[in-house]
């Protein structure tokens, strides 16, 4: 079973991204099929991506998520500026997600110290609070796609209540992943 655990958006800002989208698709010209756009119904904020794990796997690792989500806080963190991974072509235009939350930053880094405990390996990367919009698939795809969002820098989704954190399963598919919750545990009122 490929899981990852996330952080749910609101439908608020779930639709201001879909409006993100459709305003950045009609500002660049590019191939169709150069460009796959999330569906804003698939679009979280993932703390871990865990990858294949066995299926007597999955109840240790909600445990694991629940202890740590029951000793933090509900908080809310800014959803804001468009920015890109993989330098001047981008690979990955994304949105901002609380970028200097420290209460984002101390359940992510609480819940990858206890999940390497538990057997799940750290992240080699430092983690990057992001909601992705589109990965794209050609280098002049993404050179273009990395100019208009430098014009978007500073555009403002307002601002998320995070008060739960979910287990999720990936089903990959060709039209697209299906995502099911597995677990959800809330934080601290």
């Amino acid at each position: 079973m490929r899981c990852f655990i996330a952080i749910d958006i609101s439908d608020a800002i779930r639709a201001g991204l879909a409006d993100l989208q459709q305003e950045l698709a009609d500002g660049v010209d590019v191939r169709k099929g150069d460009v796959k756009w999330v569906h804003p119904e698939s679009i979280h904020l993932t703390l871990k991506f865990l990858g294949e794990i066995r299926d007597q796997e999955v109840v240790p690792l909600c445990d694991v998520v629940k202890e740590v989500a029951g000793r933090h806080r509900t908080f809310r963190l800014a959803v804001k500026g468009v920015g890109h991974f993989g330098g001047r072509s981008a690979r990955v235009l994304w949105v901002g997600a609380g970028h200097d939350c420290e209460a984002l930053t101390a359940l992510q880094t609480e819940l990858e110290e206890e999940l390497d405990k538990a057997g799940w390996p750290k992240e080699a990367r430092k983690f990057a609070a992001h909601l992705t919009l589109c990965r794209i698939r050609n280098a002049k795809a993404g050179a273009k796609l990395a100019e208009v969002a430098a014009q978007y820098q500073d555009y403002d989704l307002g601002t998320l209540r995070c008060k739960s954190v979910r287990v999720y399963e990936s089903r990959l598919r060709p039209e697209g992943p299906l995502y099911t919750c597995v677990g959800e545990y809330d934080l601290l009122p």
